[in-house]
């Protein structure tokens, strides 16, 4: 009776373990369809198979292939026209569809206008104020440019503002005072004849104190949020006009007041 028991045991593997074989086979199946229908190539999926192996132990080595259709494990095949199907993908995938270059394109014509309507207001106020002929008015998509000559505001080589150019820098603050809310950057620029003294061995640090007397000016005098208020020297190197005639080393020793829009205010 004994003999007969042994003889109606079981033989090789517990049912559970055939059953977790199987799941694994299952979930291994569910993973690579799901790959299959993602924008890979055929690279990244040969890495997925190798990490997937290493992980599971339960791919055989020559199982990684996608292209021959072999099995991948017992009961799992490949899709035969995998590579097929990822060329078909990606040549349905067009990258530059004229919806996706639309928002940045209405972006772009929304700040524009936001500049243009902001510069028209700024050169009416100039107008008012009797300064056009001082300040120049210009515009981009990202700020409202005001141009002072130089001259105007400081001796040569010196970079406090001259007593008899304060009311135009007044005039000036309180146009910026309507635009609280914008940053407003100050560049200090001059020509390319070199200068060396005491206190400015060279045109770049002439320039940087230039735009801070101007900023610190209308920091002082206005009720602007001093934080929205930047200066910045920019030397010799962003020249407007020939630096080899007096007219044109004229134009480049200016001050540049740059009011910009609200979206670039908000960085």
């Amino acid at each position: 009776m004994a003999k007969k028991k042994q003889e109606e045991a079981p033989k090789g593997s517990p049912a559970w373990m055939a059953t977790f074989s199987d799941l694994m086979n299952l979930l291994l199946c569910f993973f690579v369809l799901l790959f299959s229908m993602s924008s890979v190539d055929a690279a990244k999926f040969e890495m997925v198979v190798a990490s997937l192996k290493s992980s599971f132990s339960v791919l055989p080595a020559g199982g990684s292939s996608i292209e021959a259709g072999q099995l991948i494990s017992s009961g799992v095949s490949q899709l035969e026209n995998f590579s097929v199907f990822f060329e078909r993908s990606e040549a349905t995938q067009k990258p530059d569809e004229p919806g996706e270059t639309e928002p940045q394109e209405a972006f772009e014509e929304e700040m524009l206008e936001e500049m243009e309507e902001m510069a028209e207001e700024i050169a009416k106020q100039v107008q008012q104020n009797g300064i056009q002929n001082q300040v120049e008015v210009d515009f981009n998509a990202q700020y409202v440019l005001l141009t002072l000559n130089g001259a105007l505001l400081f001796d040569s080589g010196v970079g406090e503002i001259r007593e008899d150019a304060l009311p135009l820098i007044d005039k000036i603050g309180a146009i910026l005072s309507n635009y609280d809310s914008n940053i407003i950057e100050i560049e200090g620029h001059t020509d390319n004849v070199p200068i060396s003294n005491d206190r400015f061995p060279n045109n770049n640090v002439l320039s940087m104190f230039r735009a801070l007397s101007v900023a610190d000016y209308i920091r002082e005098t206005t009720q602007l949020d001093p934080a929205l208020i930047k200066s910045s020297g920019r030397g010799e190197y962003v020249p407007v006009a020939d630096n080899t005639i007096p007219e044109g080393r004229a134009r480049n020793r200016r001050v540049e007041i740059k009011i910009y829009n609200s979206y670039a205010s908000q960085q």
